[in-house]
């Protein structure tokens, strides 16, 4: 097998180095980027398999970069950030980040998260035949295309939002507690908050029930999690 292709993307150029030299120590092809735009530029002509992303970039912030990405591309993204605050992190796990490591980090440490991602074999499950689409009052779920409609209307999602709403859509009514949405949707290799199921949860929502003033299709279950209720309320 080939090895992986990493892309590491922050303007400190020494910080880049060092994680380059501990990926390619364990075998990883590393490329570089310094700043928003060519980070797009590169992923785009160069198809890395995992994007190392600092949030602060010039030309183009991370949190944006990653929302990009995340429109035309199924890249796993490991976001860095300076920031401590769960309210940064979470905003970067809302565009699509699959984890995040706060600054200063141990290089060995991120190739171990940088591992664990790579092991969660994305998209794999999509194309496998027992997937069914599903139909809903006005919503339909097609995991081989990957796409989600309303009526005639296309809903553009990110891969955390479609997998998530398929694992709650596949057994509507079923309350699911966040660990087991991390599980299902994230994977057992995810080490970041739970939390971020809420995020993604909150955007899901408003993204299929935009322009809508009854339909509920995703429903809190107080103190325990959500469930997915068809439209109905």
């Amino acid at each position: 097998m080939d090895a992986a292709t990493i892309l590491v993307v922050d303007d400190e150029r020494p910080l880049v180095e060092l994680v380059a030299s501990y990926l390619m120590a364990e075998g990883f092809t590393v490329q570089r980027a310094y700043d928003g735009p060519t980070a797009l530029a590169m992923v785009r002509s160069a198809r890395p398999d995992l994007v190392v992303l600092d949030v602060m970039l010039p030309g183009l912030d991370g949190v944006e970069v990653c929302r990009r990405l995340h429109q035309e591309s199924d890249v796993y993204v490991l976001m860095l950030t300076a920031r401590t605050d769960e309210v940064d992190k979470l905003i970067g796990l809302s565009v699509g980040a699959d984890d995040y490591l706060t600054k200063p980090f141990s290089p060995r440490e991120l190739v171990a998260r940088v591992k664990a991602i790579l092991r969660r074999n994305r998209g794999t499950a999509a194309r496998q035949p027992e997937r069914p689409a599903l139909q809903f009052e006005g919503l339909q779920i097609d995991p081989e295309r990957r796409e989600v409609r309303r009526g005639d209307m296309l809903i553009e999602l990110t891969t955390r939002e479609f997998d998530l709403l398929y694992a709650l859509a596949r057994q509507p009514g079923r309350v699911f507690t966040r660990e087991e949405l991390l599980q299902r949707v994230w994977g057992r290799d995810f080490t970041g908050i739970d939390r971020v199921v809420d995020v993604h949860v909150g955007t899901l929502r408003r993204k299929l029930e935009e322009g809508l003033s009854e339909a509920t299709y995703i429903q809190t279950v107080r103190g325990v999690g959500y469930k997915f209720t068809g439209g109905q309320r």
